[in-house]
Protein backbone atom coordinates (compact mmCIF):
# COMPACT_ATOMS: atom_id res chain seq x y z
CA UNK A 1 0.00 0.00 0.00
CA UNK A 2 1.37 3.52 -1.00
CA UNK A 3 1.75 6.12 2.01
CA UNK A 4 0.89 9.62 1.46
CA UNK A 5 4.89 10.15 2.70
CA UNK A 6 5.60 7.51 -0.03
CA UNK A 7 3.74 9.84 -2.62
CA UNK A 8 5.21 12.86 -1.18
CA UNK A 9 8.53 11.86 -1.77
CA UNK A 10 7.75 10.16 -5.24
CA UNK A 11 6.41 13.74 -6.94
CA UNK A 12 9.19 15.21 -4.92
CA UNK A 13 11.87 12.97 -6.64
CA UNK A 14 9.67 13.39 -10.01
CA UNK A 15 10.15 17.56 -10.01
CA UNK A 16 13.53 17.68 -9.55
CA UNK A 17 13.54 14.69 -12.21
CA UNK A 18 11.79 17.25 -14.46
CA UNK A 19 13.80 20.22 -13.59
CA UNK A 20 17.15 18.62 -13.96
CA UNK A 21 16.57 17.52 -17.68
CA UNK A 22 14.79 20.99 -18.38
CA UNK A 23 17.82 22.36 -17.31
CA UNK A 24 19.80 19.53 -19.49
CA UNK A 25 18.10 20.50 -22.77
CA UNK A 26 18.35 24.28 -21.76
CA UNK A 27 14.65 24.99 -21.16
CA UNK A 28 15.22 26.19 -18.11
CA UNK A 29 18.45 29.01 -17.70
CA UNK A 30 17.74 30.44 -14.82
CA UNK A 31 17.60 30.36 -10.68
CA UNK A 32 14.65 31.72 -10.47
CA UNK A 33 12.89 29.50 -12.82
CA UNK A 34 14.30 26.33 -12.04
CA UNK A 35 13.31 26.98 -8.07
CA UNK A 36 9.88 27.43 -8.87
CA UNK A 37 9.85 24.33 -11.32
CA UNK A 38 11.53 22.28 -8.24
CA UNK A 39 9.10 24.07 -5.78
CA UNK A 40 5.25 23.89 -7.34
CA UNK A 41 3.92 20.80 -7.02
CA UNK A 42 1.92 19.92 -10.41
CA UNK A 43 0.02 16.91 -8.98
CA UNK A 44 -2.65 19.62 -7.48
CA UNK A 45 -3.11 21.32 -10.53
CA UNK A 46 -3.56 17.89 -12.28
CA UNK A 47 -5.79 16.12 -10.10
CA UNK A 48 -6.96 12.45 -11.35
CA UNK A 49 -3.50 12.67 -12.79
CA UNK A 50 -0.76 9.74 -12.67
CA UNK A 51 2.32 11.33 -10.91
CA UNK A 52 4.87 10.06 -13.76
CA UNK A 53 2.52 11.34 -16.22
CA UNK A 54 1.96 14.73 -14.16
CA UNK A 55 5.24 15.28 -14.17
CA UNK A 56 6.36 14.26 -18.20
CA UNK A 57 7.64 16.23 -20.40
CA UNK A 58 4.13 16.55 -22.44
CA UNK A 59 1.21 18.38 -22.37
CA UNK A 60 -1.52 17.02 -20.48
CA UNK A 61 -5.57 17.44 -22.24
CA UNK A 62 -7.86 19.19 -19.71
CA UNK A 63 -11.01 19.28 -21.51
CA UNK A 64 -12.80 19.01 -24.85
CA UNK A 65 -15.15 21.13 -27.03
CA UNK A 66 -18.98 19.22 -27.80
CA UNK A 67 -17.00 18.13 -30.95
CA UNK A 68 -13.87 16.43 -28.85
CA UNK A 69 -11.64 18.96 -30.38
CA UNK A 70 -9.17 20.15 -26.99
CA UNK A 71 -9.68 23.56 -26.08
CA UNK A 72 -7.80 23.55 -22.66
CA UNK A 73 -4.24 21.79 -21.39
CA UNK A 74 -1.47 22.16 -18.96
CA UNK A 75 1.33 23.17 -21.57
CA UNK A 76 4.26 21.23 -22.23
CA UNK A 77 6.91 21.75 -18.92
CA UNK A 78 9.74 22.23 -21.59
CA UNK A 79 7.55 25.56 -23.22
CA UNK A 80 6.30 26.88 -19.90
CA UNK A 81 9.83 26.45 -18.95
CA UNK A 82 11.04 29.02 -22.46
CA UNK A 83 8.12 31.43 -22.13
CA UNK A 84 9.04 32.01 -18.05
CA UNK A 85 12.47 32.22 -19.24
CA UNK A 86 11.43 35.03 -22.26
CA UNK A 87 9.38 36.71 -19.79
CA UNK A 88 11.63 37.44 -17.21
CA UNK A 89 9.55 37.97 -14.16
CA UNK A 90 11.38 39.83 -11.17
CA UNK A 91 10.51 39.67 -7.39
CA UNK A 92 7.71 42.25 -6.46
CA UNK A 93 6.29 42.46 -9.87
CA UNK A 94 2.52 42.34 -11.44
CA UNK A 95 2.14 39.68 -13.86
CA UNK A 96 -1.15 39.56 -15.72
CA UNK A 97 -1.61 35.95 -17.45
CA UNK A 98 -4.33 35.19 -20.21
CA UNK A 99 -5.43 31.88 -20.58
CA UNK A 100 -5.16 30.33 -16.71
CA UNK A 101 -5.79 26.67 -17.40
CA UNK A 102 -5.25 24.29 -14.38
CA UNK A 103 -3.75 27.36 -12.98
CA UNK A 104 0.10 26.31 -12.61
CA UNK A 105 1.66 28.05 -14.83
CA UNK A 106 0.24 31.08 -12.51
CA UNK A 107 1.41 28.76 -9.67
CA UNK A 108 5.15 29.08 -11.61
CA UNK A 109 4.65 33.01 -12.02
CA UNK A 110 3.90 33.31 -8.50
CA UNK A 111 6.77 31.77 -7.28
CA UNK A 112 9.28 33.81 -9.28
CA UNK A 113 7.80 37.16 -8.16
CA UNK A 114 7.23 35.91 -4.19
CA UNK A 115 5.59 37.37 -1.98
CA UNK A 116 5.74 41.01 -3.14
CA UNK A 117 4.19 40.24 -6.01
CA UNK A 118 1.05 39.72 -7.60
CA UNK A 119 -0.29 37.22 -10.30
CA UNK A 120 -3.88 38.12 -12.79
CA UNK A 121 -4.42 34.59 -14.76
CA UNK A 122 -7.88 34.92 -16.48
CA UNK A 123 -9.72 32.47 -18.30
CA UNK A 124 -13.12 32.31 -20.29
CA UNK A 125 -14.50 29.09 -18.81
CA UNK A 126 -15.92 29.43 -15.46
CA UNK A 127 -15.17 25.97 -14.81
CA UNK A 128 -11.45 26.48 -15.50
CA UNK A 129 -11.48 29.53 -13.63
CA UNK A 130 -13.39 27.56 -10.41
CA UNK A 131 -10.67 25.13 -10.81
CA UNK A 132 -8.04 26.91 -11.45
CA UNK A 133 -8.82 28.65 -8.14
CA UNK A 134 -9.38 25.19 -6.09
CA UNK A 135 -6.07 23.96 -7.81
CA UNK A 136 -3.88 27.05 -6.28
CA UNK A 137 -5.42 27.16 -2.60
CA UNK A 138 -4.87 23.01 -2.29
CA UNK A 139 -0.98 24.28 -3.34
CA UNK A 140 -1.29 27.43 -0.91
CA UNK A 141 -0.15 29.79 -3.59
CA UNK A 142 -1.03 32.81 -2.21
CA UNK A 143 -0.49 35.48 -4.66
CA UNK A 144 -2.37 34.29 -7.57
CA UNK A 145 -5.94 35.57 -8.41
CA UNK A 146 -7.79 34.32 -10.91
CA UNK A 147 -10.44 35.46 -13.27
CA UNK A 148 -13.46 34.83 -14.93
CA UNK A 149 -13.09 37.29 -18.02
CA UNK A 150 -11.38 37.39 -21.83
CA UNK A 151 -8.04 36.95 -22.02
CA UNK A 152 -7.78 39.81 -25.13
CA UNK A 153 -9.47 42.57 -22.68
CA UNK A 154 -6.68 42.11 -20.01
CA UNK A 155 -8.15 42.80 -16.62
CA UNK A 156 -7.82 46.80 -15.99
CA UNK A 157 -8.59 46.43 -12.14
CA UNK A 158 -5.43 45.05 -11.35
CA UNK A 159 -3.23 47.34 -14.17
CA UNK A 160 -0.39 48.36 -14.79
CA UNK A 161 1.46 45.09 -15.32
CA UNK A 162 4.93 44.90 -15.44
CA UNK A 163 4.75 42.00 -17.63
CA UNK A 164 2.29 40.08 -19.95
CA UNK A 165 2.09 36.67 -20.76
CA UNK A 166 -0.54 34.32 -22.66
CA UNK A 167 -0.36 30.85 -22.58
CA UNK A 168 -2.71 31.06 -25.26
CA UNK A 169 -2.09 31.34 -29.16
CA UNK A 170 -3.36 34.35 -30.78
CA UNK A 171 -3.11 35.90 -34.36
CA UNK A 172 -2.43 39.46 -33.20
CA UNK A 173 -1.30 41.29 -30.18
CA UNK A 174 -4.73 43.03 -28.21
CA UNK A 175 -5.01 46.25 -27.64
CA UNK A 176 -5.80 46.03 -24.23
CA UNK A 177 -2.37 44.56 -23.54
CA UNK A 178 -0.20 47.16 -25.43
CA UNK A 179 -2.09 49.89 -23.08
CA UNK A 180 -2.34 47.83 -19.97
CA UNK A 181 1.27 46.87 -19.26
CA UNK A 182 3.76 49.55 -17.90
CA UNK A 183 6.25 51.22 -20.61
CA UNK A 184 8.95 49.40 -19.41
CA UNK A 185 7.23 46.69 -19.17
CA UNK A 186 7.93 43.24 -21.72
CA UNK A 187 4.67 41.21 -23.41
CA UNK A 188 5.43 37.25 -24.45
CA UNK A 189 2.44 35.39 -26.49
CA UNK A 190 2.48 32.62 -28.91
CA UNK A 191 1.70 34.58 -31.77
CA UNK A 192 0.24 32.79 -35.47
CA UNK A 193 1.99 34.86 -38.00
CA UNK A 194 0.73 33.16 -41.27
CA UNK A 195 -1.20 30.09 -41.99
CA UNK A 196 0.33 27.46 -39.78
CA UNK A 197 3.63 29.30 -38.86
CA UNK A 198 3.69 30.60 -35.35
CA UNK A 199 6.20 31.44 -32.62
CA UNK A 200 6.45 32.74 -29.25
CA UNK A 201 7.95 35.76 -29.22
CA UNK A 202 9.09 38.64 -26.35
CA UNK A 203 8.59 41.89 -26.92
CA UNK A 204 9.60 45.13 -25.58
CA UNK A 205 8.84 48.84 -26.17
CA UNK A 206 11.49 50.43 -28.54
CA UNK A 207 11.79 53.86 -30.14
CA UNK A 208 9.02 53.82 -33.24
CA UNK A 209 7.22 50.72 -31.59
CA UNK A 210 6.84 47.40 -30.27
CA UNK A 211 10.35 45.10 -30.77
CA UNK A 212 10.99 41.25 -30.71
CA UNK A 213 13.94 40.71 -27.71
CA UNK A 214 13.38 36.92 -28.09
CA UNK A 215 10.95 34.12 -30.52
CA UNK A 216 11.13 30.69 -30.13
CA UNK A 217 8.93 28.05 -32.13
CA UNK A 218 5.97 27.10 -30.27
CA UNK A 219 2.26 26.34 -30.99
CA UNK A 220 -0.40 26.26 -28.46
CA UNK A 221 -4.43 26.03 -28.83
CA UNK A 222 -6.09 29.40 -30.07
CA UNK A 223 -7.59 32.11 -27.86
CA UNK A 224 -11.40 32.06 -27.20
CA UNK A 225 -13.13 35.26 -26.60
CA UNK A 226 -12.97 38.23 -28.91
CA UNK A 227 -10.11 37.76 -30.48
CA UNK A 228 -10.83 33.85 -31.35
CA UNK A 229 -8.59 32.33 -33.41
CA UNK A 230 -10.56 29.49 -34.85
CA UNK A 231 -9.20 26.54 -37.11
CA UNK A 232 -10.85 23.81 -39.13
CA UNK A 233 -9.71 19.93 -40.22
CA UNK A 234 -10.25 19.24 -43.42
CA UNK A 235 -10.36 15.40 -44.84
CA UNK A 236 -7.67 14.77 -47.78
CA UNK A 237 -9.38 11.06 -48.03
CA UNK A 238 -12.05 9.20 -47.59
CA UNK A 239 -10.60 7.18 -44.67
CA UNK A 240 -9.63 10.55 -42.81
CA UNK A 241 -6.68 9.41 -42.25
CA UNK A 242 -4.89 12.44 -43.64
CA UNK A 243 -6.12 15.80 -42.36
CA UNK A 244 -5.23 19.28 -42.96
CA UNK A 245 -5.54 21.96 -40.16
CA UNK A 246 -6.88 25.24 -41.83
CA UNK A 247 -6.87 28.68 -40.03
CA UNK A 248 -9.48 31.23 -40.33
CA UNK A 249 -6.69 32.78 -42.65
CA UNK A 250 -7.10 30.18 -44.81
CA UNK A 251 -10.20 29.17 -44.78
CA UNK A 252 -11.30 31.22 -48.30
CA UNK A 253 -8.10 28.98 -50.07
CA UNK A 254 -9.42 25.70 -49.25
CA UNK A 255 -11.83 23.95 -51.05
CA UNK A 256 -12.33 20.54 -48.82
CA UNK A 257 -15.16 18.71 -51.16
CA UNK A 258 -12.03 19.80 -54.24
CA UNK A 259 -9.36 18.14 -51.99
CA UNK A 260 -11.40 15.20 -50.98
CA UNK A 261 -9.18 12.11 -52.53
CA UNK A 262 -7.04 14.49 -54.17
CA UNK A 263 -3.95 12.28 -53.40
CA UNK A 264 -5.58 9.52 -54.83
CA UNK A 265 -4.02 10.57 -58.36
CA UNK A 266 -0.46 11.01 -59.98
CA UNK A 267 1.85 12.57 -57.93
CA UNK A 268 4.96 15.20 -59.20
CA UNK A 269 8.19 14.97 -57.10
CA UNK A 270 10.15 18.15 -56.83
CA UNK A 271 13.92 17.85 -55.08
CA UNK A 272 15.34 21.32 -54.02
CA UNK A 273 19.10 20.36 -53.58
CA UNK A 274 18.80 22.26 -50.41
CA UNK A 275 20.31 19.97 -47.46
CA UNK A 276 19.73 20.32 -43.90
CA UNK A 277 22.01 18.47 -41.48
CA UNK A 278 20.13 15.35 -39.13
CA UNK A 279 18.70 16.97 -36.23
CA UNK A 280 18.92 20.67 -37.07
CA UNK A 281 15.33 22.42 -37.37
CA UNK A 282 13.23 23.10 -40.10
CA UNK A 283 11.35 25.84 -38.48
CA UNK A 284 13.14 29.03 -40.25
CA UNK A 285 12.48 27.14 -43.77
CA UNK A 286 9.01 26.50 -42.63
CA UNK A 287 8.69 30.39 -41.70
CA UNK A 288 10.08 31.24 -45.13
CA UNK A 289 7.52 29.12 -46.74
CA UNK A 290 4.14 30.63 -44.41
CA UNK A 291 5.21 33.95 -45.74
CA UNK A 292 6.05 33.90 -49.25
CA UNK A 293 3.58 31.13 -50.50
CA UNK A 294 -0.44 32.45 -51.86
CA UNK A 295 -2.16 30.10 -49.24
CA UNK A 296 0.97 29.78 -46.66
CA UNK A 297 1.31 26.87 -45.09
CA UNK A 298 -1.18 24.40 -42.82
CA UNK A 299 -0.40 21.02 -40.78
CA UNK A 300 -0.91 17.92 -42.69
CA UNK A 301 -1.44 14.77 -40.15
CA UNK A 302 -1.22 11.63 -41.67
CA UNK A 303 -1.47 8.14 -39.71
CA UNK A 304 0.02 4.78 -40.88
CA UNK A 305 -2.65 3.56 -42.77
CA UNK A 306 -2.46 6.50 -45.43
CA UNK A 307 1.53 5.82 -45.19
CA UNK A 308 0.95 2.15 -46.58
CA UNK A 309 -1.29 3.40 -49.37
CA UNK A 310 2.22 5.73 -50.29
CA UNK A 311 1.72 9.01 -48.77
CA UNK A 312 5.67 9.82 -47.52
CA UNK A 313 5.28 12.71 -45.25
CA UNK A 314 8.74 14.81 -43.97
CA UNK A 315 7.88 13.65 -40.45
CA UNK A 316 6.23 10.90 -38.34
CA UNK A 317 3.31 13.04 -37.48
CA UNK A 318 2.85 14.02 -41.06
CA UNK A 319 4.64 17.28 -42.95
CA UNK A 320 3.65 21.21 -43.72
CA UNK A 321 1.51 21.71 -46.73
CA UNK A 322 -0.33 24.24 -49.13
CA UNK A 323 -2.84 23.78 -51.60
CA UNK A 324 -4.18 25.52 -54.79
CA UNK A 325 -7.69 24.94 -55.07
CA UNK A 326 -8.29 21.41 -55.58
CA UNK A 327 -4.31 20.54 -55.86
CA UNK A 328 -1.90 20.04 -52.36
CA UNK A 329 1.88 19.96 -52.31
CA UNK A 330 3.26 18.44 -49.14
CA UNK A 331 7.42 18.60 -47.94
CA UNK A 332 8.99 15.19 -47.68
CA UNK A 333 12.94 14.46 -47.59
CA UNK A 334 15.38 11.92 -48.61
CA UNK A 335 19.00 11.23 -47.11
CA UNK A 336 21.92 13.36 -49.02
CA UNK A 337 25.43 13.82 -49.49
CA UNK A 338 26.97 14.61 -45.68
CA UNK A 339 28.31 17.94 -45.28
CA UNK A 340 32.06 19.01 -44.79
CA UNK A 341 31.68 18.36 -41.45
CA UNK A 342 30.66 14.52 -42.14
CA UNK A 343 27.22 15.27 -40.45
CA UNK A 344 24.51 12.39 -42.24
CA UNK A 345 21.99 15.07 -44.34
CA UNK A 346 18.42 15.08 -45.89
CA UNK A 347 17.07 16.71 -49.02
CA UNK A 348 13.83 18.78 -48.57
CA UNK A 349 11.15 17.76 -51.35
CA UNK A 350 7.64 18.65 -52.66
CA UNK A 351 5.27 16.11 -53.80
CA UNK A 352 2.54 17.30 -55.58
CA UNK A 353 -1.15 15.97 -56.19
CA UNK A 354 -4.31 17.22 -58.37
CA UNK A 355 -4.67 19.06 -61.49
CA UNK A 356 -1.90 22.09 -60.42
CA UNK A 357 0.32 19.64 -57.78
CA UNK A 358 3.27 19.77 -60.47
CA UNK A 359 3.43 23.60 -60.84
CA UNK A 360 2.50 24.08 -57.15
CA UNK A 361 5.43 21.57 -56.21
CA UNK A 362 7.77 23.25 -58.69
CA UNK A 363 6.42 26.69 -56.81
CA UNK A 364 7.51 25.50 -53.07
CA UNK A 365 10.78 23.63 -54.11
CA UNK A 366 11.72 27.51 -55.57
CA UNK A 367 10.67 28.96 -52.41
CA UNK A 368 12.64 26.69 -50.76
CA UNK A 369 16.09 27.30 -52.93
CA UNK A 370 15.17 31.03 -52.07
CA UNK A 371 15.46 30.81 -48.45
CA UNK A 372 18.69 28.89 -48.70
CA UNK A 373 20.15 30.60 -51.06
CA UNK A 374 19.54 34.14 -49.85
CA UNK A 375 18.32 34.06 -45.85
CA UNK A 376 19.27 31.00 -44.46
CA UNK A 377 20.98 31.60 -41.19
CA UNK A 378 20.00 35.06 -40.90
CA UNK A 379 18.43 36.51 -37.39
CA UNK A 380 14.94 37.15 -37.82
CA UNK A 381 13.15 39.98 -35.78
CA UNK A 382 9.23 40.65 -35.20
CA UNK A 383 7.68 44.69 -34.93
CA UNK A 384 4.33 46.30 -34.26
CA UNK A 385 5.39 49.57 -35.79
CA UNK A 386 3.56 52.81 -34.78
CA UNK A 387 3.73 53.82 -38.34
CA UNK A 388 2.69 51.85 -41.08
CA UNK A 389 5.80 49.80 -42.80
CA UNK A 390 6.80 48.83 -46.30
CA UNK A 391 6.95 45.39 -47.46
CA UNK A 392 9.65 44.19 -49.16
CA UNK A 393 9.72 40.47 -49.23
CA UNK A 394 13.10 40.59 -52.11
CA UNK A 395 14.91 41.62 -49.29
CA UNK A 396 13.34 39.56 -46.56
CA UNK A 397 10.89 42.18 -45.03
CA UNK A 398 6.69 41.03 -44.73
CA UNK A 399 4.29 43.26 -43.66
CA UNK A 400 1.07 41.41 -42.15
CA UNK A 401 -1.69 42.74 -42.19
CA UNK A 402 -4.07 42.91 -39.23
CA UNK A 403 -6.39 44.94 -37.85
CA UNK A 404 -5.39 47.09 -35.76
CA UNK A 405 -1.32 45.97 -35.11
CA UNK A 406 0.51 44.95 -38.33
CA UNK A 407 3.06 42.42 -37.69
CA UNK A 408 6.24 42.68 -39.66
CA UNK A 409 8.90 40.26 -40.01
CA UNK A 410 12.27 40.98 -40.76
CA UNK A 411 15.43 38.62 -42.06
CA UNK A 412 18.55 40.50 -40.91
Amino acid sequence: MTTLSNETGSAEQLRDSLADRLLDQGAIRTDAVEAAFRAVAREHFLPGVPLEAAYADNPTYTKADGSGTQISAASQPAIVALMLEQLAAQPGERIFEAGAGTGVNAAYLGHIVGAGGHVVTVDVDEDLVDSARKHLADAGVGNVEAVLGDGAVGHAAGAPYSRVIATVGTSEMPTAWLRQVEPSGRIVLPLRLRGAASRTIAFERGAGGWVSVDDQLAVFMPLRGSMDDARRTVALTREGDVTLQVHKDQHGAVDGEALLGVLDGGRHEAWTGVTIPAGTTYEYQDLWLALTLPNSLMRMSVTGTARERGVHPMFGWGAMATVDAGSLAYLTLRPGEPDDQGRRTYETGVIGHGPAGAALADLVAEEIRAWDAGFRGRTLRFELPDAPADPAPESGRFVLARPHHPITVVWE
